[in-house]
Order: structure tokens, then sequence, then C-alpha cells
């Protein structure tokens, strides 16, 4: 039988574990599709699994499942996030799996240890709406000197948008002072850019936070700012070399503010 993983988090956060070698079921949580949850021993960790059959088909209310497992976990232990669809053939690939990233596992799990996420959206506008309308008036050229000249102005208005996307980013993050941050910028089909910034914190920072983002929704009155959280840390949990077993990152892709980068 397949399993279908959620995360891995510490085996003693579920003290019913210590008596037992196989996988025992978790009462009071049900997972995709209706599934019965179980809590699978591996050495000192517990990954949560559900059972599955290969021809099942994930929808989006799946995948809105698959988070409320997790959330549910989160609410009492630590957790590592597995990506959304992740299934081990067998118990003998589960355990391979953990077994080879164990090490990796574990640091992660001490090093989130308290900790949650926090994620903003921030809208604001786009510095180079008006360049844009002008220059994309015309068709575009795909050749000759004025497609290099269209490339050099395109190559100037994305500077542009970084420079103003970093600097909101800075901005944000001394009002907030989180503990790690992740960010990625992009252009909505409105003409605004919207900003993704997941911010880690103590998770008894969380009305603290909260009061934070009560301020800079005051002070920030050229941008629409939404807050969401507390929840587990998603964008925190290293990738690992063992793509079948690495827990990762939802949907939403994120890269460091030194690598920030506003999409055309």
């Amino acid at each position: 039988m397949a399993w279908y993983a959620y995360c891995i988090t510490e085996r003693q956060a579920f003290p019913e574990l210590l008596r037992h070698r196989k996988p025992i079921p978790m009462e009071t949580v049900t997972g995709v599709q209706g599934n019965q949850v179980f809590l699978y021993p591996a050495s000192d960790l517990a990954v949560i699994v559900s059972e599955c059959s290969s021809t099942e088909t994930l929808t989006q209310q799946a995948g809105m499942e698959h988070a409320r497992v997790v959330s549910d976990c989160f609410k009492t232990s630590t957790v590592l996030p597995f990506r959304f669809g992740t299934v081990f053939a067998d118990d003998e690939a589960l355990r391979r799996s953990i077994r080879s990233n164990q090490r990796q596992f574990v640091t992660n799990i001490e090093r989130l240890r308290g900790k949650a996420e926090m994620h903003l959206k921030v809208v604001l506008d786009d510095c180079c709406r008006e360049q844009v309308k002008r220059y994309n008036a015309p068709p575009t050229p795909t050749t000759g000197r004025a497609y290099l000249s269209n490339l050099r102005e395109n190559a100037a208005l994305q500077r542009e948008r970084q420079t103003k996307a970093r600097a909101v980013t800075v901005q944000m993050h001394r009002m907030f002072l989180p503990l790690a941050e992740e960010v990625s910028c992009r252009r909505l089909d409105t003409g605004k850019m919207l900003l993704d910034i997941a911010h880690l914190i103590d998770s008894g920072a969380v009305e603290r936070y909260q009061n934070k983002y009560s301020s800079a929704s005051l002070l920030m009155k050229d941008c629409q700012m939404q807050l969401s959280g507390p929840w587990p840390p998603y964008h925190f949990v290293h990738r690992l070399t063992h793509h079948a077993a690495a827990p990762a990152a939802p949907a939403v892709a994120v890269r460091p503010v030194a690598g920030l980068a506003a999409s055309a």
C-alpha cells in the first residue's frame, strides 16, 4: 500500500508512539479525500501519512485537506511540511527516504522549533506603468536596432522595479524585524506590483507581530497590505538532495531578498 505524506515531526511529540513500532491512527484527524491519518514511526521522527491508491486523483479540495492536516499537527509540534502530492510507493520507500535524510530533518526541526511563519501580501503601484504603456503601444520589434533599443528599455524598467520592490522590502524588514524572510515580486494584470513576503518569527511573538502590522498599515498609505498566519514554516524548510523525501514550500515560489526580481 502506498503512503501519502503530509509532514515530518518529532516522535516524542506523540507519547503514544513510544509503545509502538507500527503506524497508529490519529483518531481526531482525517486526511486527503477523507482517508484515515496515521502516525508512522521512523527512528526519532514521526511521519504523518494516510493510505492512498495510485488511481486517486488529487483535486484543489485535496490541497486544502493537505494543508489542514499539516496545520492541525503544527498546533502541537514542530513540523516539516511535504509538498502537496508527495507519495511513497510502500513502507520500504518511506523508511529509506527518511533514513537517508534523517540528519537534515532533525537539524531543520531543531532550527524551526518554536517558530511560525507570517505571510504578508503588499500591492503597490508599478513605478514603470506609464513607460510600459508607451513602449508597448506599437508592435514589439524582433530584429535590428529597434529590437536592441527595446531590450535596453525593458532592462531599465526591470531595474527600476527591482529598486522599488527592494526598498519596500527593506522597509518591511525594519518594521517587523523577522528572524528570517523569503520574498517574491511579480507584476499583476492590473498594472500593480505584488510583493509576497514570508517572515519567520517566534511563535510567542504573534500578537506583537500583528500589532506591528496594524501600525505598518497606517504608515504605508501608498500600499495595500494583507496579513495571514501564523502558519507552519513552509518557506523556511531547506530543500534537500533527495527529491522524493524533501519537504518543500507550497506552490507560491519565493526567493531571498538578495535575488529579488520583479517579473515583467
